[in-house]
């Protein structure tokens, strides 16, 4: 099938902008909860959550609006955000939607070259950063984003020489309510909510323009799709992931938007910790949240004797999954018996009542995706990107095919083009890259966005993602990698001919390098080495690319990192198909060629 359109929700987004629902709860169900706010207990429970109920949530958004309008904010004007996932985040951000604003996230493992590139191409006045240490980087940006003028911190812990956001709300004390509810009023849905940056081919970020109805549009759409999860009662999930990146916006949005109480958990490192005390109702993460969880669980269970048993276990769920309700006396028996001593324990340590997990930001893979619905939590696998506020596809919990992204949603068409590439198009599709304050369509006369991905789409609907048209890499992680900016880097190096930076689908980056024969020689006779066929593993050699491999990851955020590289015996040429006659790296062929090495690298 070439093309699926599906049709539009009966009723659009019922609100204008996108505090109309924090408006609206609060006066509403004003002490229902929204948010609980993570506090560490000290002791072997693990963490307390402290509910923030609707009413709360309004007048600490307003507290931070008042500041914004008093320091000066204009219509339109951009706020960079430099923080970790927690509910300040969340404040700010809405904050800034209050007044008219635009928000500006940026990952707080970004490079400082990274930052400085955001905060200048994005023209932002302010900024909101995590601590003293944030504000002291971007304070060396001065020059290079000379429209920033003032940077609040969050925590004031050693912020002494620096204005804090406690600064920032004692600033706006005097502002108006009728001047506040006027700002904010004054918003529509087609002005510009944020500009999130994702990496570009060049290597350097572009910010994705994305409206008050991009938001509000995809997440009804999502929501509605996925009902038995937003509407249920009751309904709670767990924020995990970085709030720069898109699905963590629409999460939080959508969680807004519904009244789903919401949690920020910082650090993935904590997960179950986390979900154990949090006990949520749903989980959404990228692939790489679940492959986590699935690695303690299994590490716990070694840790405790039952490594085997678990094993075995892992194997029967999958293969009931895959039985799609027809397992067959034999192991619908054996998957009972796990159910009672395996299963049962994985959904408690993911709280008790978490009935399902949403995936999405890259590939999760089929047997982790069968584990999952075997153990009787299924993750529902979606896809989207930036440039679609987040979600275009998605699997419900009607209509779950393994091994796809699911259908497209309300008011979503997918369409493949004559080189099979997947083209979307719908209400969420971004207006348009950000430029030093132009906006570049990307869509074409007919509003179709190219995804840069290759897929298929079946006769019900459901897409399949079988590749990728354009050479950006998606980790496991969900986060964006631009391998040509990274590779332009490590060949700078003296000794390095060639590079190809991969990890697509993989936990980390890793590169494939080559040396130039030449440079080699030189550097081997004057150190007494051999042959590079020899020497490809020795501590000198390796120790001088390792300072390449640094200089370039200096570049970037530590997602985007080189983690691992191999170091090849020889050097890729015209002659071998590696090369084409400008010297530009045919990425197939050598991933073709060398794909041992590559395993290699991620085992």
């Amino acid at each position: 099938m070439r093309e699926y359109a599906a049709p539009p929700i009966p009723q659009a987004s019922p609100w204008s902008r996108l505090t109309d629902p924090v408006v609206a709860h609060a006066e509403q169900q004003p002490e229902a909860p929204q948010f609980a706010l993570r506090v560490a207990s000290g002791d072997e429970d693990g963490p307390r959550w402290e509910d923030v109920d609707n009413a709360a949530f309004r007048t600490r958004v307003e507290e931070v609006a008042r500041g914004l309008l008093a320091a000066g904010l204009r219509v339109a004007d951009r706020v960079a955000l430099l923080a970790r996932t927690r509910l300040e985040w969340t404040v700010v951000d809405y904050a800034i939607w209050w007044v008219g604003g635009v928000s500006v996230p940026v990952y707080a493992t970004s490079s400082d070259e990274q930052v400085a590139w955001i905060l200048s191409d994005s023209g932002c006045r302010f900024a909101v950063v995590e601590d003293a240490s944030y504000a002291a980087r971007v304070a060396g940006m001065r020059a290079s984003a000379p429209d920033l003028e003032q940077v609040w911190v969050i925590d004031e812990a050693g912020a002494s020489d620096a204005s804090t956001l406690r600064d920032l709300v004692e600033r706006g004390e005097d502002v108006g309510v009728d001047d506040l509810e006027h700002r904010r009023t004054a918003v529509g849905r087609d002005d510009v909510a944020t500009l999130i940056y994702t990496s570009g081919t060049t290597g350097q970020p572009k910010g994705c323009v994305l409206t008050h109805a991009n938001f509000l549009d995809g997440c009804e759409a999502t929501a509605t799709e996925l009902d038995e999860l937003f509407g249920a009662e009751g309904a709670a999930t767990l924020l995990v992931l970085p709030l720069a990146h898109v699905f963590a916006r629409i999460i939080q949005v959508g969680a807004v938007n519904r009244g789903v109480r919401l949690g920020h958990a910082p650090d993935p490192r904590r997960f179950l910790a986390d979900v154990a005390t949090f006990r949520p109702t749903f989980v959404l993460g990228v692939p790489r949240v679940f492959e986590n969880a699935f690695t303690q669980l299994s590490q716990e269970a070694a840790a405790s004797g039952r490594a085997r048993g678990f094993e075995r276990a892992v194997e029967v769920a999958i293969a009931h999954s895959r039985s799609e309700g027809r397992p067959g006396r034999v192991l619908g028996a054996r998957h009972s018996y796990y159910d009672r001593t395996v299963y049962r324990r994985i959904r408690e340590a993911l709280g008790g009542a978490c009935a399902f997990g949403i995936s999405g930001g890259a590939p999760l893979g089929d047997r982790l995706s069968h584990f999952f619905r075997g153990a009787g939590v299924p993750i529902l696998e979606g896809y989207g990107l930036t440039e679609t506020t987040g979600a275009s596809t998605v699997n419900t919990p009607d209509n779950h095919r393994v091994g796809t992204v699911g259908r497209p949603l309300p008011g979503t068409a997918a369409r493949i083009d004559e080189n099979g590439e997947l083209l979307l198009r719908g209400p969420h599709v971004m207006r348009g890259y950000w430029s030093h304050g132009d906006v570049e369509p990307v869509t074409d006369d007919r509003g179709w966005l190219a995804t840069g991905d290759l897929a298929e789409i079946d006769a019900e609907g459901f897409v399949r993602v079988t590749g990728r048209a354009k050479e950006m890499i998606v980790t496991a992680g969900g986060k964006n990698v631009s391998p040509g900016h990274l590779e332009e880097r490590i060949r700078s190096g003296a000794l390095v001919s060639q590079c190809l930076v991969v990890g697509d689908g993989q936990p980390f980056v890793g590169a494939l390098i080559t040396l130039d024969p030449d440079a080699y020689g030189a550097w081997a006779k004057s150190r007494g080495k051999g042959p590079l066929r020899s020497h490809t593993q020795d501590a000198d050699l390796r120790a001088e690319i390792q300072k390449v491999v640094d200089k370039a990851n200096a570049t970037v955020s530590q997602a985007e990192s080189i983690r691992r590289f191999e170091i090849l015996a020889a050097d890729w040429t015209e002659d071998s198909g590696a090369l084409t006659a400008s010297r530009k790296l045919r990425r197939n062929v050598v991933v073709r060629e060398f794909r041992r090495e590559i395993r290699e690298l991620f085992q």
